[in-house]
């Protein structure tokens, strides 16, 4: 065997016999400048959003290759996914970090008693995330490039300028604001009881936005079945990017009657967590745009499933929330998909992500590209360490 042969053979061996050696959870809870308010506020369900809580799985291994994931909770739930993380973290002490799959399987049997949905599967996401991000920083590649990319940028808008919390004269200051920090759409909420009220907010920015940006509107479920047919009939003229959510998440017959009757597209999924929930979108032709979010759906592993289904349909997708991950997700689906823009994770983090003409870069650092700030440590509740450092 030739010197070079020896070599490959030798490289090829020492990936294969690598392995979890150390992981490190931390709860962290991210204080929002100002309280939050949707339409679920507004109908009495929930109360403004204060605060979002995260888990961040570190995982290392033995020689020395790491990776960082996080999922979320907003409202209630943090808490809950911190400490199933740490009951079911040592099942991947001394596992081979490139069977991700298999570990993801591993993780959710461990919890089966609690479900294959909702908050077990993501706290598995963490650690899912962070599996992803070792692997393509180990080939040196950002994670859209490991998947497969088809474009190094993605079409951008903007959502947490657009919340009924705010006056509709700070909603516009925000809509000419986003569009010179070079934001390609804006999305505002409605849903408020009055829909009088929802009517006269959807044209005032629309009538501010003009030709510049792509519009959508965002009801949080809080239409029945004839409400949304009748917004839906008087939204035809603005030509929206689309209607979202605009009955309960799990209505899965409405959505369909509203996809099939207008033009305007009709996007939801945010809030489902698991694959087989958006199968029953998919199948029964309830969406023009899926929206899953990798976090709460259990990870990278379980969305990539989602995305390929959806591909079978042709729809198109605009993943919800948690662009420091969806970005390179987007940007790994055939379709041309939008991302979602929120600057509240900024402080989490030592990177940016850059926009530029309607459009976020998928930043070329390996895997997703983003480390822990200083300040993010200031904001942890709570630290558990599995195994045992290189």
């Amino acid at each position: 065997m030739d010197a070079q042969m020896e070599k490959k053979t030798a490289s090829q061996a020492a990936v294969e016999a690598d392995s979890i050696a150390w992981i490190k959870l931390s709860s962290v809870f991210l204080p929002l400048k100002t309280p939050i308010s949707d339409a679920k506020v507004l109908t009495g369900r929930q109360r403004p959003l204060t605060e979002v809580a995260f888990l961040f799985a570190e995982i290392e291994t033995k020689h020395g290759h790491s990776g960082i994931g996080f999922s979320y909770s907003k409202r209630a739930g943090g808490p809950g996914q911190y400490e199933h993380a740490k009951e079911i973290a040592d099942m991947l002490i001394g596992e081979d970090p490139n069977d991700i799959g298999k570990l993801w399987n591993k993780l959710c049997w461990a919890g089966a008693s609690v479900g294959r949905s909702g908050l077990a599967v993501q706290a598995i996401a963490a650690f899912d995330v962070a599996l992803w991000d070792l692997k393509a920083k180990r080939a040196g590649l950002p994670l859209a490039k490991l998947l497969g990319a088809h474009r190094d940028s993605v079409q951008c808008y903007n959502t947490s300028g657009g919340f009924l919390s705010s006056p509709i004269e700070e909603v516009l200051e925000n809509v000419e604001q986003s569009i010179a920090d070079g934001i390609g759409g804006i999305k505002i909420k409605v849903g408020q009881p009055d829909l009088a009220l929802d009517l006269k907010r959807v044209a005032a920015v629309h009538e501010r936005i003009g030709e510049r940006a792509a519009m959508m509107v965002d009801a949080n479920q809080q239409w029945d079945r004839p409400t949304a047919m009748r917004f839906g009939r008087l939204m035809e003229p603005y030509h929206l990017t689309w209607i979202e959510e605009p009955l309960d998440a799990y209505d899965v017959e409405g959505h369909a009657a509203l996809a099939a009757q207008f033009d305007t597209p009709i996007a939801t999924g945010e809030m489902l967590t698991s694959v087989l929930e958006h199968v029953a979108l998919i199948q029964n032709n309830s969406v023009d745009f899926i929206q899953p979010d990798a976090p709460r759906v259990g990870g990278i592993t379980p969305f990539l499933k989602i995305c390929a289904l959806a591909e079978t349909k042709k729809l198109q997708l605009a993943p919800h929330f948690a662009m420091e991950i969806h970005l390179h997700l987007a940007a790994a689906y055939e379709l041309e998909p939008w991302v979602e823009h929120f600057d509240w994770l900024d402080p989490l983090f030592n990177e940016r992500l850059e926009i530029r003409d309607g459009r976020m870069l998928v930043p070329n650092r390996p895997g997703l590209g983003i480390t822990l700030s200083e300040q993010a440590a200031h904001w942890t509740r709570g630290t558990a360490e599995f195994g045992k450092r290189a």
